[in-house]
């Protein structure tokens, strides 16, 4: 871990805010909106259950941090893909992600690896902290440390998606990111090797297990439930980290856990009721916190990111990305009476997203999982299984919430390479904006596509080139003798 890293942790762990605001923000349901008064003693931080719930908020807060969950993280993967065309060959808004030109002293590359090994790190500090806690009861310092292993769980599955190469290569033989799994207060741990991809997945699932026995079934608001880990997240979690390692029985093995129909209506019977909503625009706009969003990073007008840190900004404000007409946008799969158009905007005959459409602070939810996506990524795996019946009941769920009248042709929904590319195209559609555009072509192993217009291109790029995947931050590097 770099001595930025550690740095700031040790400002984190000593100099924490345990503060009346944080206490109310607690109470007022997300928690996740601290705002600095006094500093008290490392020795101190675990004596009372406020402060305890102030460091499990902290892990949230970091996670939500404008390189990671704030936003950035999902414009990172999402222009990777080919329906995204940058206009302003800005580095400082993802130009660098959308060309594959990274290089290892880029600040995106080295503010999101920061962002993530400190959420990683404040979460080992809850978890190490509660090993013989006294202050609280066992079930909740369990539950705290679930959500602690959770969030461990999500900012190692961001990392190592980017910074490595994919489990369909080698099946996880290849060389992955350090493991740290000890709360650390200074660099004296600095030097530690990188372990496999395949055991870094296996440690994701490990706290993804563990979290889904100690967490809540539920909280008592819809705010909690949407921003706050519980059961559900942690099982919908897993079938993303599944399919991601081509784990196919595993991915539909927990999906049934939280989509127990084999047709439509499909619905949450445990904990949170998860279920899709009727108008996806309502997710977008008018209601962060329905049954729909398993987990979403919330935003208020005093804590929100601004500028260039917002993607709101940078999608539609600034309109630095325009949809590729000849892309999903152009997709006879998406037509044009589809709702999900609405959540676009034409401006001089280009099209923008508009997901993300508050006006500054740029308070729109930022979202983490959708329960649109637990039923697409149970689809496809139930597709590779050859039930081709239950996968085409999933994708019509999702597609004919925005569009009624969809149908699914007959030679599509019997062929199971058709069916698996129509279930590729709704991950676009749906998905669109929500960071999975390189994600699901890396885990494929497909390749970057070309992509561009008259002024800007970038070419194609194959899983055997270096630029693959995200070159590894300078940071880590110049701190970490044994990062190789």
């Amino acid at each position: 871990m770099q001595l930025k890293i550690k740095n700031n942790l040790k400002k984190y762990i000593t100099g924490i805010a345990i503060t009346t605001t944080l206490l109310q923000a607690c109470k007022s349901e997300s928690g996740l909106y601290p705002v600095p008064e006094t500093t008290i003693s490392d020795r101190n931080v675990f004596d009372t259950p406020a402060r305890i719930e102030g460091l499990v908020n902290g892990i949230y807060r970091n996670l939500k941090a404008a390189s990671l969950y704030g936003g950035r993280y999902l414009m990172y993967q999402d222009v990777r893909g080919e329906d995204f065309i940058n206009v302003t060959l800005n580095s400082f808004t993802g130009f660098d992600s959308w060309n594959n030109s990274y290089s290892s002293g880029s600040n995106d590359i080295n503010n999101l690896w920061s962002a993530a090994y400190t959420t990683i790190n404040s979460a080992n500090i809850v978890i190490q902290g509660l090993e013989n806690t006294t202050v609280i009861s066992e079930a909740a310092a369990a539950a705290y440390v679930g959500e602690a292993k959770f969030l461990r769980a999500l900012s190692y599955f961001s990392l190592i998606t980017v910074f490595a190469q994919p489990y369909a290569l080698d099946q996880g033989a290849s060389p992955g990111i350090p493991l740290r799994l000890q709360a650390e207060t200074s660099t004296a741990n600095n030097a530690l090797a990188r372990s496999t991809v395949a055991e870094v997945y296996a440690q994701i699932i490990q706290d993804l297990n563990d979290a889904e026995s100690a967490l809540p079934d539920n909280y008592t608001t819809a705010m909690l439930n949407t921003t706050r880990a519980h059961k559900n997240t942690a099982t919908a979690l897993k079938t993303r980290v599944y399919l991601t390692t081509g784990n196919f029985p595993k991915v539909i093995e927990e999906a049934a856990k939280i989509v127990p129909q084999t047709t439509a209506p499909f619905s949450a019977q445990r904990g949170v009721a998860h279920a899709l909503q009727s108008d996806i625009q309502v997710l977008f706009s008018s209601n962060y916190t329905t049954t729909e969003s398993i987990l979403s990073m919330p935003m208020t007008p005093t804590d929100a990111l601004s500028g260039q840190s917002a993607i709101g900004f940078v999608y539609l404000v600034n309109r630095e990305y325009y949809l590729n007409p000849t892309g999903i946008l152009g997709s006879a799969q998406w037509s044009a009476t589809d709702v999900r158009r609405n959540l676009l905007q034409t401006t001089a005959g280009r099209q923008y997203l508009r997901k993300y459409a508050k006006a500054s602070p740029f308070v729109d939810y930022i979202p983490v999982i959708r329960y649109a996506e637990v039923l697409l990524n149970y689809a496809e795996a139930a597709a590779e299984g050859g039930q081709l019946d239950l996968a085409s009941s999933l994708l019509l769920a999702v597609h004919r919430r925005s569009d009624p009248s969809f149908t699914l042709a007959a030679d599509i929904a019997n062929d199971k390479s058709r069916l698996l590319t129509a279930i590729a195209h709704e991950r676009r559609i749906e998905l669109l904006g929500e960071g999975f555009g390189g994600q699901d072509l890396l885990r494929k192993l497909q390749a970057l596509p070309a992509k561009g217009d008259a002024n800007i291109q970038t070419p194609r790029v194959e899983p055997s080139a270096q630029n693959y995947i995200f070159p590894p931050p300078n940071t880590e590097i110049a701190t970490n003798p044994l990062f190789r």
